[in-house]
């Protein structure tokens, strides 16, 4: 009982304090890398440690104790260097304390998230950095989350951190003028974020737990800190649009059930009615981006809500129109199913078929979308194929069972 108490209280601590814990340790120790190995090291210890000497009152300081005393090791070895350079929020505070014009950020995440939005630092590695150094996730949750196979999202997020050490990097608190620039990787990673709760349907992984909330209340922060960006505004809404359905999601037994067979009176209409609101303020802006239209894309699918029925043809062409702003292999298949819904399956199955096959080959919707279109042609041979490509590339328990029984289907 003690193992599993200490575990329950070790997840809620990784979950709910990592990225601020983080942030103390680094801003005090001048190092990134080694503040997250001495926080890892302090979460190993409460696990070996606590169970035999009983959980401490106040976790988070324990932890931060811990952590501090093995940076002070660390240094007193030689492995910290005194005068190393100083990385991130080390550089920040001092910038934000000399700077008259800096700006208030309302927030510690918030302000680290546009810092590690600097423009020094390689784009592909801006977004993934964010997730781990604030929220804590491991290389292989972010690698997921960017179609990027764990040891490669490993290697780059090091080349970012030898690159912040040994470059002599500046990391400042960005001026007013600065933001708009760093904006688009802020909204990326609060999205990214929330996609790697949303998608652990039964919160079965202890570091998703949660997270979705936590995207949700950072980008609430953002739309109060930068309120005439309609993107934030349009990223807010995308989010309440598929927080509408939580309770949907599910059955009394745990299982998935896919959108177009939920209970719409399930859905939370007073977070619809927000969303809608937040979307067509956004449109005022007349700045039409990624955000805003896979919100438009969700709010067509809430209006079943209320009609009963689904305009795919709309739906279609919003997809359209969000190739043209991020032509993703995400949106690629969502466009393909679709056309294969508003104007027949051999169409979407077309569209499907033409996207490059190194980009699809481990893409587990695109194998999913393809196994219903190709069951719906009568095609079972290869529909059964394409459901076993799905189900091996599926590691979300809830999802691969419903992808199993659609297979079983298939065998009757």
């Amino acid at each position: 009982m003690e193992e599993e108490d200490t575990r329950r209280v070790v997840e809620m601590a990784a979950r709910h304090s990592y990225g601020r814990l983080v942030v103390f340790l680094a801003a005090r120790s001048r190092d990134l890398t080694a503040a997250e190995d001495a926080l890892a090291d302090a979460f190993a210890s409460a696990l070996e440690t606590w169970p035999g000497k009983g959980i401490p009152d106040k976790p988070d300081a324990w932890l931060l104790a811990v952590a501090q005393n093995r940076l002070s090791d660390a240094a007193r070895r030689a492995r910290v260097r005194a005068a190393a350079v100083p990385t991130l929020l080390a550089i920040a505070d001092e910038a934000y304390a000399t700077a008259d014009t800096a700006l208030s950020f309302p927030d510690e995440r918030l302000k680290l998230l546009f810092i590690c939005a600097h423009p020094a630092i390689e784009r592909t590695a801006r977004t993934p950095l964010m997730l781990q150094t604030l929220l804590g996730l491991d290389a292989a949750r972010i690698g997921s989350a960017f179609l990027v196979q764990p040891a490669a999202m490993g290697q780059r997020l090091a080349r970012a951190k030898r690159k912040i050490r040994d470059a002599g990097m500046e990391f400042d608190v960005p001026m007013a003028e600065d933001l708009p620039k760093r904006l688009n990787a802020v909204i990326e990673a609060v999205y990214a974020a929330y996609g790697s709760g949303w998608d652990d349907v039964a919160g079965d992984h202890p570091r998703s737990r949660g997270l979705e909330f936590e995207a949700m209340e950072l980008c609430r922060l953002l739309l109060g800190f930068m309120p005439d960006e309609p993107e934030v505004r349009g990223l807010l809404a995308l989010m309440l649009y598929c927080e509408s359905r939580r309770t949907a999601r599910r059955g009394v037994a745990g299982n998935y059930i896919p959108l177009m067979e939920q209970d719409t009176a399930l859905w939370s209409q007073a977070m619809i009615e927000e969303a809608e609101q937040l979307l067509r303020s956004a449109a005022l802006s007349r700045r039409v981006g990624r955000f805003q239209l896979e919100a438009a894309i969700q709010s067509v699918h809430a209006q079943r809500r209320r009609t009963g029925t689904v305009d795919w043809e709309e739906i279609a062409l919003l997809h359209e129109g969000l190739i043209l702003h991020a032509p993703m292999i995400g949106a690629l298949v969502s466009r393909a199913a679709a056309v294969a819904e508003a104007r027949g399956a051999a169409l979407g199955l077309n569209l499907l078929e033409s996207i490059p096959s190194d980009a699809a080959k481990s893409y587990q919707p695109y194998w999913a979308v393809a196994a219903h279109l190709l069951a719906s042609l009568g095609r079972e041979g290869e529909a059964r194929s394409a459901y076993d490509r799905a189900i091996g590339l599926c590691d979300i328990p809830a999802m691969r069972e419903f992808l199993e029984r659609r297979r079983q289907t298939l065998l009757r």
